[in-house]
């Protein structure tokens, strides 16, 4: 996608945001906020006003949406802090930072309380000021450092949604993106854009390179080319129980393509341009949602089903 991409905080503006200005933007073009944040843990009501300043900023620039990190309104290692800090789908809270963004929607992430009090590690998406859709995590990381499973349940879906400037869309959380299942579903949906929200810490550091971060943006930009569609991973900064967080937030085309970065360790609200007339440019160079073969899929997995499960 054709693209531009500048570093801007909170209240500042930038070259090009005042050549759009001047110059004009192309109708067809689309500019996301990636917004690499710093929240404190379990202080929801701190976090949300940082939402709201740098949606307001976001809005000012011309952002047509604005993408927050993987539980951004509450941090991550909440523990026993999750009851505390959960809201439902439609709290003030919510429904505040949809409405602030008016005309640029909104993808943030909570700790989502179900009417029958299960906590989910959550991310919702707002346009013209309501929430559209939400999407609960499905795999919870339980090795190592993290413990999710201790403290939240499960999402039980994975599905695409229509959006009005950005076609359809599919919306992932950290995890979910490192299973091949989900991106399958993804593409089956035949999603224009895939956003993933992580709280990923760094982990595997050889010189200057951060393995985490190699292996996110690998993923990204297979996932980008596989799928024929534009992917976004937003990525939180800041140290949380002794881990650093490194930041990183990536936008690539289809043709697997970088078209705007945050930086690493640094919180940032870094501006991309991209263009959607680029999707049909690389579809046409390279049909592989036209070719993939759904059914034999389907099929396929239903006799894996049987064989694994039901012998």
């Amino acid at each position: 996608m054709a693209s531009a991409t500048e570093n801007i905080m909170p209240g500042e503006t930038g070259p090009l945001a005042e050549a759009n200005e001047v110059a004009g933007e192309n109708a067809g073009t689309l500019r996301i906020a990636l917004a690499q944040t710093n929240p404190r843990l379990g202080v929801q009501a701190e976090n949300l006003q940082d939402h709201l300043t740098k949606v307001e900023s976001a809005r000012d620039q011309g952002a047509d949406l604005i993408i927050f990190p993987e539980l951004s309104l509450t941090g991550y290692f909440l523990r026993d802090m999750v009851p505390d800090v959960a809201i439902a789908r439609d709290a003030e809270a919510i429904e505040q930072l949809a409405a602030a963004g008016k005309t640029t929607s909104v993808v943030a992430g909570f700790v989502e309380e179900s009417a029958e009090h299960r906590f989910y590690n959550a991310a919702f998406y707002s346009e013209n000021g309501r929430v559209h859709h939400v999407h609960r995590k499905v795999y919870l990381p339980t090795y190592g450092l993290f413990d999710e499973s201790r403290y939240f349940a499960s999402g039980d879906r994975i599905r695409a949604f229509d959006t009005e400037r950005f076609g359809r869309v599919g919306l992932l959380i950290c995890e979910d993106f490192w299973h091949l299942s989900a991106a399958a579903i993804m593409q089956a949906e035949q999603v224009d854009m895939l956003i993933c929200v992580a709280n990923s810490p760094t982990r595997g550091v050889s010189g200057d390179q951060i393995e985490t971060a190699e292996t996110y943006w690998r993923l990204c930009r297979s996932y980008a080319q596989l799928i024929g569609c534009l992917v976004v991973m937003v990525n939180r900064v800041g140290y949380e129980d002794g881990l650093c967080f490194w930041g990183g937030s990536i936008a690539v085309g289809p043709d697997g393509k970088t078209k705007g970065e945050g930086p690493l360790l640094d919180e940032s609200l870094t501006m991309v341009s991209v263009d959607p007339a680029d999707l049909r440019r690389e579809r046409l160079a390279t049909p592989l949602g036209r070719d993939e073969q759904l059914l034999l899929t389907i099929e396929e997995l239903d006799r894996i089903k049987r064989e694994r499960y039901q012998s």
